[in-house]
């Protein structure tokens, strides 16, 4: 059994960057096709492409590299290119340059057809074998299944149709977005549907959240710095605050949003990988399984809720109008698509426990919200308070706990916060807040937050990518929750004007337990 005081061992900080970050090594990833469904939605013109295009800037894309935009849409080759055009330009995060991109323009292929249409797969197989003859990509291609939920199965049962996913002379991998399922029995089913179809080494399920410095920092920043690794257990960190604060409303996904919800949204896939990167052990090496066999146990350490627990440590809310940032917001019941008695959560808190040796007795408070009052996603440890003995007889009559503060987004970077004595003649104590923000470190570099995720999907490194047993095991907590929600009677919304903190219900769950929130400021 791994021993929760122990520091880990093995790799100096240097060692363990080059091992989780192989991006950062400047190596063009191999030969490969990206195979893109659902190329003219929103996901593939604003993050897709764009991040395609930040990977060519950095010279991290091989010469023998393509992409085939498959959709509906009556396009040729240079129609598709052309529709690019405008569209890297308004939604590039780096400057577009005219030979970077004419060198990623002349590598885009169209195939026009509809998942349904009788020979559309042939025609994608005769598209790539077009492809490859021309760019030399030796038969690898990635598919990205960038479209609604309800066709993951069916376009991967159609691809193994056409034999397309028959890795005979190059490798074939799918990336599957989220959400993948919409409870724990969808979830097995569509797990059990692709693992019929394709083997799991050759199944992305993604989560763009992990693609982000900061998320995949937790590991190196755990286990290459001794002075931390020893005192992240139950002996020294009183509770974990993780808070996924948006200042948006649900704009222009109301048809989606209003069947999923901010649990279903962003709790077993988000939050629970948050969780898991903060709570694991430390693994034996940094190669994809090893370090999910230990964000898998985490996973399964969460305890279920029974239906007593649910109604007591977990809160829902639904934003109504109010302003935020200085501008208007209509309430979720009036957004475009969305129905005007919806009862779908837009927030979402809860108390979780972890019940395994390291975690026991520490619990996880999670909130996520839209129309919040900021926008700004942090994992907050916060450590227990010193004996107070050696205080008594001075003016002092409170010690404010240590709080190590991770921030995801928007502005990435680590806060460490601790005592110090206020000069004078009087022993005072002041806060102070130790800062370290990448920007400011290593300066910034233009991302979507899905570069890193396509290279390591290109590369064959699934470390960052969720496996069948990480999404079951985050839908069994979720499911007893769902189930008690659904069984109550509507409740009263909005309960949360937007543009603040969340409902009072929230507040009252940590003051159950002596503790707060840290504050959101807009």
């Amino acid at each position: 059994m791994n021993d929760p005081t122990r520091a880990a061992g093995g790799k100096d900080a240097k060692t363990a960057a080059r091992a989780i970050e192989p991006i950062t090594s400047g190596k063009p990833v191999g030969p490969c096709t990206v195979v893109i469904f659902g190329a003219g939605g929103d996901l593939t013109k604003r993050k897709l492409i764009p991040a395609i295009y930040n990977l060519q800037r950095e010279n991290l894309l091989s010469n023998e590299f393509a992409v085939v935009g498959f959709a509906r849409a009556p396009m040729a080759d240079d129609g598709y290119r052309e529709k690019l055009d405008a569209e890297i330009k308004k939604f590039a995060t780096s400057e577009v340059t005219g030979e970077q991109w004419k060198w990623l323009r002349e590598r885009i292929y169209y195939c026009q057809a509809d998942f349904n249409e009788p020979g559309a797969f042939e025609k994608l197989g005769e598209t790539l074998k077009k492809v490859d003859a021309e760019r030399g990509t030796r038969g690898n291609v990635l598919f990205y299944l960038a479209t609604a939920p309800e066709f993951f199965g069916d376009v991967v049962r159609k691809l193994q149709a056409a034999k397309l996913t028959q890795q005979t002379g190059g490798f074939r991998r799918v990336i599957v977005e989220k959400p993948f399922g919409r409870d724990l029995d969808s979830a097995r089913a569509l797990n059990k549907e692709l693992l019929g179809l394709l083997e799991e080494n050759q199944i992305y399920r993604i989560d763009h959240y992990l693609g982000k410095e900061t998320v995949q920092n937790i590991m190196v920043f755990r286990f290459a710095n001794g002075i931390f690794e020893p005192i992240w257990n139950r002996r020294y960190v009183d509770h974990v605050q993780i808070t996924v604060a948006e200042t948006v409303g649900v704009e222009t996904r109301g048809d989606y949003y209003d069947k999923s919800g901010a649990l279903r949204d962003m709790v077993p896939n988000h939050i629970f990988q948050l969780i898991s990167l903060v709570g694991m052990e430390p693994p034996i090496s940094f190669d994809a399984d090893s370090v999910r066999d230990e964000q898998a146990k985490v996973l399964r350490a969460l305890q279920p809720m029974t239906p007593e627990e649910v109604l007591q440590r977990t809160v829902r809310g639904q934003y109504g109008e109010g302003m935020v940032c200085n501008k208007k917001v209509a309430s979720y019941r009036r957004e475009p698509k969305v129905a005007p008695d919806s009862r779908t959560e837009t927030y979402v808190a809860m108390k979780l426990n972890i019940d395994n040796w390291r975690w026991t007795g520490v619990p996880f408070y999670l909130r996520v919200g839209k129309a919040m009052a900021k926008r700004f996603t942090e994992i907050a440890i916060t450590f227990k308070r010193p004996p107070f003995t050696l205080f008594r007889d001075t003016p002092i009559d409170r010690l404010t706990p240590n709080q190590l503060v991770i921030n995801v987004q928007p502005d990435e970077g680590i806060s460490l916060g601790f005592g110090a004595k206020v000069p004078g003649a009087t022993v005072r104590l002041g806060g102070v807040q130790m800062d370290f923000r990448y920007a400011d470190q290593f300066g910034s570099t233009p991302s979507t937050g899905y570069e890193r995720l396509l290279y390591d999907a290109m590369a064959g490194d699934a470390t960052l990518f969720q496996r069948a047993d990480m999404v079951e095991a985050g839908w069994k907590v979720v499911a007893p929750v769902l189930d008690v929600w659904n069984s109550l009677p509507p409740r009263t919304f909005p309960n949360y004007a937007a543009g603040s903190a969340g409902p009072r219900e929230a507040d009252e769950l940590l003051a159950k337990d002596q503790r707060a929130w840290r504050a959101i400021d807009g």
